[in-house]
């Protein structure tokens, strides 16, 4: 049994149906093997990705970067598989479907203008998901059954061997083993969460809590009135687009830039590429947005890569990480492993560099790759070495920039902010769509490398509690932060609505205090001036994880019993460091561990919510993806652990 039936646990349900052929066969031949989906939302897409949303917001992935399915380039113990990424499955259901009877008249308009670079909307992406389930339910083979329930798990026991699962819908169903593919789970405020509310409440303010923005009642923020956003990601991105398009507002080309296509000549104009000018509907409010970094997530590439694929991993390899956890010490992230990491993104980014760009170096990149990897990094060696070869200070990756991208901005007030900070994040957005500056993409592939081998090493218990509890949520963040950002569109749309004054930047550093008078926020890059005050604060971002206080029953119900671990991370004196709230699971394949420090064999669980952090649900083609290979890793075990199965055909990759 599949719990979540989104692109998570249909990845594993794929790898089931590739890999039972060979594993389950003499099962399959005979009393055959049924498989359950659970899920109140459609089976495919899931929660995330369903249909009933907003058709203004869209991914932030372009149509050829889409894929739930392996090809060659994935490495894995069960078969390769193919199918037909984002792109592939638009243009074929173009070209040969009926856009109209599959998508419906608003769905077939918008398949028209799709592209390979197109960011589709997440609506079009959930008819793309359940294109994919239908595949792999027409793929399973002879003897496999796929049987969906549209309605949610209450809990999860035991009868003997078997596994208990009670439904909603009063239906009680028996598994052997149990995967759960829940996602982003829904949790109970924090207690700081509740004060907040609760002295909101008194005041007479309000407070809306972090949580999934296309479920927010946006209706208790008045026009005109004047609203605290505290986060900049992509739950903000799509509170912007529901309080200001969604409300009426529209963007129309700048009169310093005609349109699109003339990016090239706005950025050389205006410095800001496809600039925008927002017309108000009269019904959308004053948005005042603030975070640590203080800026939007850096935007997403909008060019390929001119220099091919970099040779990766090259410093943090699979070896290099298996030699840290046999240290059989704890490992410091910031001095141990960020040093690899650090010099892996420039690896990226330099190949890029020489290989896309050879006009724009000063030697060839043997020469540098050798003299690069011999240097420590931060090393003055390294430093000489770039500033000689590299002439252009813009073409030299520097990641502080990257990570704080407002680092040493002030301002007297929160007015003169403004085109402070839209410089830097129009700068920014112009190097992200300018092919002169596809280095960006080499960092983001070798980012991407880095991933794997640090999700590894947070599974393996070999890093520090101090590193788990401060460094590996400073890296999530960073990494976030350069590969999740939004589409060069939307950061137009926030460039346009700050120079209308419908919103503003506070800067890096935010703070906020509330009394009587309203939420009041400043901010580091504001030192010394007025606090902005407003009635009304939403937590722009999604809940923290938190198993134990999670508003799934069935992952309650396991934690009270010691059936499931919520992740501690304590000092070696025993002091409490950092709960992460994750559920705890067994690195190699997603089976839970247990209070008495065992491992349930029977039960799994994949996604967001657990301890193996994995860069996305779907993936770029071609890229041997980790969500890839893992959903098989996670398929493969739990086919393993089937009574009956084929002997000795199941080991992992």
């Amino acid at each position: 049994m599949i719990v979540g039936a989104g692109p998570r646990g249909v990845g594993v349900l794929e790898r089931m149906v590739a890999g039972a052929p060979e594993v389950y066969a003499d099962v399959l031949a005979g009393p055959g093997l049924d498989v359950h989906l659970v899920d109140p939302f459609p089976a495919g897409a899931g929660r995330i990705w369903r249909h009933t949303q907003s058709p203004l917001l869209a991914m932030n992935s372009m149509a050829a970067d889409v894929t739930m399915w392996t090809d060659d380039s994935v490495v894995c113990a069960g078969p390769i598989a193919p199918g037909p990424s984002f792109w592939e499955w638009a243009q074929e259901l173009r070209e040969h479907g009926d856009p109209v009877a599959e998508l419906g008249a608003e769905g077939a308009a918008e398949l028209a203008t799709v592209t390979a670079s197109t960011f589709p909307t997440r609506r079009l992406q959930s008819h793309y998901l359940g294109a994919v389930l239908r595949e792999v339910l027409d793929r399973a083979p002879a003897g496999m059954r796929v049987h969906l329930h549209r309605t949610t798990a209450k809990s999860l026991t035991e009868d003997g061997p078997d596994q208990i699962v009670r439904l909603a819908s009063g239906t009680t169903l028996r598994a052997d083993v149990v995967v759960l593919a829940s996602g982003h789970l829904d949790a109970a405020p924090t207690p700081d969460e509740r004060d907040l509310a609760a002295r909101a409440g008194e005041l007479g303010l309000r407070y809306l809590p972090p949580e999934q923005t296309t479920d927010s009642d946006l209706s208790v923020i008045e026009p005109g009135e004047t609203v605290l956003a505290r986060g900049l990601g992509l739950a903000f991105v799509d509170l912007v687009v529901l309080l200001f398009e969604g409300r009426g507002g529209r963007f129309v080309p700048d009169s310093d830039s005609d349109s699109d296509a003339a990016d090239a000549d706005a950025a050389a104009t205006t410095g800001e590429p496809g600039r925008l000018r927002y017309i108000p509907s009269g019904r959308e409010p004053v948005l005042i947005a603030g975070s640590p970094r203080g800026a939007t997530y850096h935007s997403k590439t909008h060019y390929q890569l001119r220099g091919g694929i970099p040779p990766l991993p090259h410093f943090l390899t699979p070896e290099v990480t298996d030699g840290l956890v046999a240290l059989g010490r704890p490992v410091d992230f910031r001095e141990e492993v960020w040093p690899l990491m650090a010099k892996e993104i420039g690896w990226g980014w330099y190949h890029e560099l020489f290989h896309g760009h050879p006009d724009r170096v000063g030697t060839g990149w043997d020469d540098f790759a050798a003299r690069f990897a011999a240097a420590p990094h931060g090393s003055p060696e390294e430093t000489e070495l770039i500033t000689w070869v590299v002439p252009d200070p813009l073409d030299r990756l520097d990641l502080t920039a990257l990570d704080r991208p407002l680092e040493g901005l002030h301002a007297p007030d929160l007015e003169s902010l403004q085109a402070r900070v839209r410089e830097r994040i129009a700068e920014d957005l112009r190097q992200h769509v300018d092919e002169r500056h596809t280095p960006h993409l080499g960092a983001f592939v070798a980012m991407l490398s880095v991933f794997t081998e640090t999700t590894r090493l947070a599974g393996s218990d070999a890093l520090s509690a101090r590193s788990r509890a401060r460094d590996l949520p400073w890296w999530q963040s960073f990494f976030n932060s350069v590969a999740s950002g939004p589409p060069g569109f939307r950061v137009r749309e926030l460039l346009a609505l700050s120079r209308s004054g419908h919103l503003a930047f506070l800067g890096a550093g935010m703070d906020l205090t509330l009394d009587r008078d309203g939420f009041h926020a400043t901010s580091a890059s504001l030192a010394g001036a007025d606090r902005v005050t407003a009635q009304v604060l939403v937590d722009a971002r999604l809940p923290d994880p938190s198993l134990s206080r999670t508003a799934d029953p069935l992952l309650g119900g396991l934690l009270a019993r010691g059936e499931a671990v919520e992740e501690i991370l304590l000092d070696d004196d025993g002091t409490l460091l950092r709960n992460t709230g994750l559920l705890s699971v067994r690195p190699a394949d997603g089976a839970l561990y247990t209070a008495d420090g065992g491992v349930h064999e029977r039960r799994f669980a994949i996604g967001p919510h657990t301890t193996v952090k994995v860069a996305g649900a779907f993936t770029r083609p071609g890229t041997n993806a980790q969500s890839l290979r893992y959903n098989d890793a996670v398929a493969r075990a739990v086919l393993g652990s089937l009574p009956g199965r084929t002997a000795d055909t199941c080991s992992s990759a």
